[in-house]
């Protein structure tokens, strides 16, 4: 029997195996991570110029922008090359000044001969407009600062004398105003109230209560105090001289000691002055008992450096200004010290 007649009438096909080698693709080249990093420079460079644009000065950008329309030291259309560190055609090397041939000033030899530096006497005057103008600010800065902080202790003040039982009942003797040189705060006579017994620097005993008060506020804040002492018109000569000035002067430095007892430091205390009858309160009536009178200023920053700049030392003379001044007078006897003045030995009419 045949192999076709025994397997039916079918014929056996033959068993064919294929073997498919697969290959890796081509190389296709790096070509494409230069070109990504290109862009990525670029737009890093471009967000840098961005930066750059928003963080300068409107001055400063029109410098970059003109230095680029034309980066020679002439003006206009000329096309000479701008003189840099290394020789002409240089560009700037500094990213903030952005002065371009402007650098060339600053060659990094030790000897140079100056050539081709530009006398730039209107960016020193420009320099100068704006350092001044920078200090003006400033002063103007620490002078709003300090009269507000002038103003708060004014309030604090008024609350205190409302709330404080014992400032209360002198409330009308005691005025508050700020002035060019500070917060003054004075404490005047009343009719039937005076601050000090008659012709004397004692002070009564509310008077002292009154500065024992206001020592822990004038305390609180940095500022220095300037305490003057003031009286009425009334002439008041004691048998050793002393006279309303005296008075005066004493009066100033009686509340200085009651406000230290009070808890005031030593070093707030500027200056102690006795000014008499020279700056009266009332000038229409010399003898108001409102012009018998303590003033106590807190005084301003700017207040506090005229005051030592007026009582500074002077400052010395040149040499040849010392050897062609003629010399100095001999110096007068000192005077003899004023003792306190008496209260029983008058020889004119009492002042207040």
């Amino acid at each position: 029997m045949s192999a076709a007649g025994a397997g039916g009438g079918k014929e056996l096909r033959p068993i064919i195996i294929k073997k498919i080698k697969r290959q890796a693709a081509g190389h296709h080249g790096g070509a494409w991570k230069v070109a990504y990093a290109d862009f990525v420079t670029a737009m890093m460079a471009f967000f840098m110029v961005m930066w750059l644009v928003a963080a300068v000065t409107k001055e400063q950008r029109a410098a970059i922008f003109e230095y680029f329309n034309n980066p020679s030291m002439e003006q206009g259309k000329s096309v000479k090359a701008s003189p840099g560190q290394n020789g002409p055609g240089g560009a700037s090397t500094s990213v903030i000044n952005m002065g371009g041939g402007l650098d060339a000033r600053r060659s990094a030899s030790q000897i140079s001969t100056g050539i081709g530096t530009p006398v730039n006497t209107d960016a020193s005057a420009a320099d100068k407009s704006k350092a001044s103008l920078s200090e003006e600010q400033a002063r103007k800065a620490i002078e709003s600062a300090d009269h507000k902080k002038l103003e708060s202790l004014e309030q604090e003040l008024r609350q205190a004398i409302d709330m404080s039982q014992a400032l209360r009942p002198f409330k009308d003797q005691l005025l508050l105003d700020i002035t060019p040189e500070g917060l003054r705060i004075q404490i005047v006579d009343a009719q039937n109230r005076p601050m000090f017994d008659l012709g004397s620097a004692r002070l009564k005993d509310y008077t002292g209560q009154i500065l024992q008060e206001l020592a822990p506020y004038l305390n609180s804040v940095p500022n220095r105090l300037s305490i003057s002492g003031h009286t009425d018109t009334t002439p008041y000569v004691a048998q050793n001289g002393a006279t309303n000035w005296d008075l005066s002067a004493d009066r100033a430095n009686a509340a200085r000691r009651a406000l230290e007892r009070g808890g005031l430091s030593t070093d707030k205390i500027a200056r102690v002055v006795g000014l008499s009858s020279s700056v009266l309160f009332d000038k229409s009536n010399s003898r108001n008992p409102i012009n018998r009178r303590i003033s106590i200023i807190v005084m301003t920053q700017k207040a506090e450096e005229a005051a030592e700049a007026t009582d500074a030392a002077p400052t010395p003379a040149p040499a040849e200004t010392q050897a062609a001044a003629p010399p100095a007078a001999a110096p007068a006897a000192p005077a003899t010290p004023v003792t306190a003045v008496p209260v029983t030995a008058t020889s004119g009419p009492v002042a207040r």
